[in-house]
């Protein structure tokens, strides 16, 4: 697969989203491309955990089949070292037998002497008991070296006997040891044989799980392959985003009025413009700023999870009268407040001018979904519904191609439906009013 940079890939995918036009795209066409780029982004992210999870399952698989061969290795490591050791013992037992097999040859040799020497003596004895006991008896000096002679060659015929007695018995038994080592050299063969055979089909198994481990190497290369590539995809769709809502924001700025004083009236009656802290005292039926627009220290504390305050709130009674703060047509109502979450009750109106306001915490709802009204007009009236921690009135200030719907789910699980709009959407409603 070709390897493209971020850069071109962004420009392919913003290719691939905008249209071939020569007219000047609107809000709603950039959002809709945002939109389209923020669904390839989640198909990518979908796509690449799939891809992780599979290469997490390879790299478990490579770690085993590594486990494995080392496994393999040391055994075939041991049976290699007991070939050798059986080899040596082989040898040791072999070194016996030529031992034994002298010790036999010389004891043979022993049994051939002294078969010689008795045979010899027989035949001595023999030549004088053919002679006459006479000429025997004159042959001595006396008739007891006669007698003694005789006994001589008795004793040791006897003696001869028994030596070779000895000896036979001897060769037998070295004889017997021979055949327990030739016994003992055959069963050592057989041992490194089957030893040997081990050894090859260990050989074998290495073989086969090192070409497994290569075919698992070559998977997981190819999968963190993948997913490099679609993270640059992600990462070049993430580019086109930041390119349209630059787009976006200045396309946006061109379809709302610039900034000043008065383009939106006030949306309560007997308004004082300041920080309700700094007034000591407020007269009947007047109202002031309880909270401001943006990353405000209350914004920062749990309330808002530090994620800024989206509109001003106003000091106002429950019943208080609230009145539209410029012409336009009312784009939607909510009537169904859910307590502790979100607006509660709340009025949105579009203007003409690219602004959008929204009233909120409302006690009760005096129009209608597409219903046009005035600067004035009274759209309902104060309270405290939905997530307020006292009666009061929270307004933001849109721009109107920003503005979309969702539904929110509270934390009861009950799902409403909220205005929402990207951050740079949001605009400071004193910067209108």
């Amino acid at each position: 697969m070709r390897r493209w940079s971020r850069q071109l890939l962004a420009m392919i995918a913003i290719a691939l989203i905008l249209p071939f036009t020569s007219h000047a795209q609107s809000a709603a066409e950039i959002k809709q491309q945002i939109d389209a780029h923020a669904a390839q982004i989640e198909t990518l992210n979908r796509e690449i955990a799939q891809y992780q999870q599979q290469l997490d399952q390879v790299s478990v698989k490579k770690q085993t089949l590594q486990n494995t061969i080392s496994s393999l290795n040391l055994s075939i490591k041991k049976t290699a070292a007991l070939i050798n050791v059986t080899q040596n013992q082989i040898s040791s037992t072999e070194l016996e037998i030529k031992q034994l097999s002298n010790d036999i040859s010389e004891k043979q040799n022993a049994i051939n002497q002294e078969h010689a020497g008795l045979a010899e003596i027989i035949r001595s004895i023999a030549a004088a008991d053919a002679q006459p006991l006479a000429l025997q008896i004159l042959s001595e000096n006396s008739l007891a070296d006669t007698w003694r002679d005789i006994d001589a060659y008795d004793s040791l015929q006897s003696a001869l006997g028994d030596h070779i007695a000895q000896i036979t018995k001897e060769k037998a038994d070295l004889t017997d040891t021979r055949t327990k080592s030739e016994l003992k050299r055959a069963d050592l063969v057989s041992q490194q044989n089957t030893l040997r055979l081990q050894q090859g089909s260990l050989n074998a198994q290495k073989s086969a799980q090192s070409e497994l481990l290569a075919q698992t190497k070559n998977q997981e290369s190819s999968y963190q392959k993948i997913i490099a590539e679609k993270r640059a995809q992600e990462a070049a769709f993430e580019e086109a985003i930041n390119a349209l809502q630059a787009k976006l924001k200045a396309v946006e700025a061109s379809a709302i009025p610039p900034i000043g004083s008065g383009i939106l009236s006030w949306p309560l009656a007997n308004m004082v413009p300041k920080d309700c802290t700094s007034i000591i005292k407020l007269a009947s039926g007047q109202s002031c700023i309880t909270q401001y627009f943006g990353n405000t220290a209350f914004a920062r504390s749990a309330a808002y999870n530090g994620q800024g305050h989206n509109g001003i709130d106003l000091r106002a009674s429950i019943g208080t009268p609230v009145m539209a703060a410029l012409d336009g047509t009312v784009q939607d109502i909510n009537l169904g407040a859910v307590p502790n979450c979100q607006y509660g009750k709340w009025v949105l109106i579009r203007h003409d001018n690219g602004l959008t306001t929204l009233y909120a915490h409302l006690s009760s709802i005096t129009v209608s979904n597409g219903q046009r009204v005035s600067t004035g007009h009274i759209i309902g009236y104060s309270g405290q519904t939905g997530y307020a921690t006292g009666p009061h009135l929270h307004f933001t200030v849109y721009a109107s191609s920003g503005v979309t719907f969702t539904n929110y789910k509270c934390n009861s699980g009950v799902r409403i439906k909220i205005p929402i709009s990207p951050f740079n959407g949001y605009l400071n409603p004193l910067d209108y009013l």
